[in-house]
């Protein structure tokens, strides 16, 4: 299958947090979390469409003012999301400039913040020097946001704060059948990409120009086929609770990649109680539990420089034991 989305991490595991992830032939991307972004071009962050934040301490989110920076002449929305109290954190980032020369800016800034079966929404926009507008609040129910053919779900979980870890996935795949083109004696074009969403859209009625030939919905169907689709997990800064670890395994079920802290080995899991972060062993348990295709360890403690296999190694050890008991 080849992938919709093409990610990468911002930085490296002893680093700030960050994942960036562009959605294939859609022109457009998004970031889960906002450690030090400067590893991002300005045609990167201008991609971006939407950003999911699992909290506001400062190595997940001190990449907000370089985002804003870059941003700012953007034109469309800039949708952000993330923990209880999350939105008096935005308004704090913004309430710290002066914005006196910006009424002609197009920027418009959607914040939305988690909080237990409720979601609480905000807009900043430019031309009102980024004043805080309130808008209704919503139920929540797991599921953050949803275009045409990808969601992002999310799960409160305990960090001795709110915290959130997300997942990301694509409702179906569309593979494009070359052979049927050939067949059809039809180009690759643009069309192709009305064919996708048309299908998506269960849109029987939708009738295709190409090379100035008509074509039916259903003489075109046969042209791609449908597969499952991709789906990737976002998860750190939780306690190894078994509240938290059942919470991350029904989030991350079936993910084809689990992105998921390391923080500490075992050995020091008191240490990880004391600082509610999961410990390797533990991230390696949630990800053979959850199903995950693949284990990405990120986001280890600096008291790991010298040894970071370590980390890795308890965690892959624990995954494919877990794997193999599931």
């Amino acid at each position: 299958m080849k992938s919709s989305f093409h990610t990468r991490l911002l930085n490296g595991p002893f680093d700030d947090p960050g994942l960036y992830v562009r959605i294939i032939r859609e022109g457009r991307a998004l970031m889960f979390d906002l450690g030090f972004t400067t590893s991002l071009s300005p045609g990167d962050i201008l991609k971006t469409t939407d950003i999911f934040v699992s909290h506001t301490h400062i190595d997940h989110f001190i990449g907000f003012d370089n985002i804003l920076r870059v941003s700012l002449k953007k034109e469309g929305p800039l949708r952000f999301y993330g923990p209880k109290g999350f939105i008096n954190c935005v308004e704090g980032k913004l309430r710290s400039y002066t914005w006196n020369l910006i009424g002609e800016y197009p920027l418009v800034i959607q914040v939305a913040e988690v909080e237990d079966k409720l979601i609480r929404k905000t807009l900043f926009r430019a031309k009102n020097f980024f004043r805080r507008e309130d808008l209704k609040t919503e139920p929540f129910y797991g599921p953050l946001m949803k275009d045409s053919f990808y969601s992002v779900s999310a799960v409160i979980l305990d960090h001795r704060i709110q915290c959130l870890a997300f997942s990301l996935e694509e409702d179906c795949h569309i593979n494009i059948d070359k052979a049927e083109l050939g067949r059809l004696n039809l180009p690759v074009g643009p069309w192709l990409r009305e064919l996708k969403m048309a299908i998506r859209e269960n849109r029987d009625d939708k009738v295709f120009t190409i090379n100035g030939k008509t074509y039916a919905f259903s003489e075109l169907r046969n042209a791609a086929n449908i597969t499952r689709g991709q789906k990737i997990s976002y998860v750190v800064d939780a306690a190894g609770s078994e509240e938290n670890i059942e919470k991350i395994v029904n989030l991350a079920r079936g993910s084809d990649v689990l992105y998921i802290e390391t923080c500490f080995s075992d050995e020091d899991r008191d240490r990880a109680k004391d600082r509610y972060h999961l410990t390797a062993k533990e991230a390696g348990r949630i990800a053979g539990e959850a199903g995950a295709g693949r284990l990405e360890a990120i986001h280890f403690s600096p008291r790991y420089m010298n040894d970071p296999e370590r980390l890795v190694q308890e965690a892959k050890e624990e995954f494919n034991s877990s794997r193999g008991n599931s």
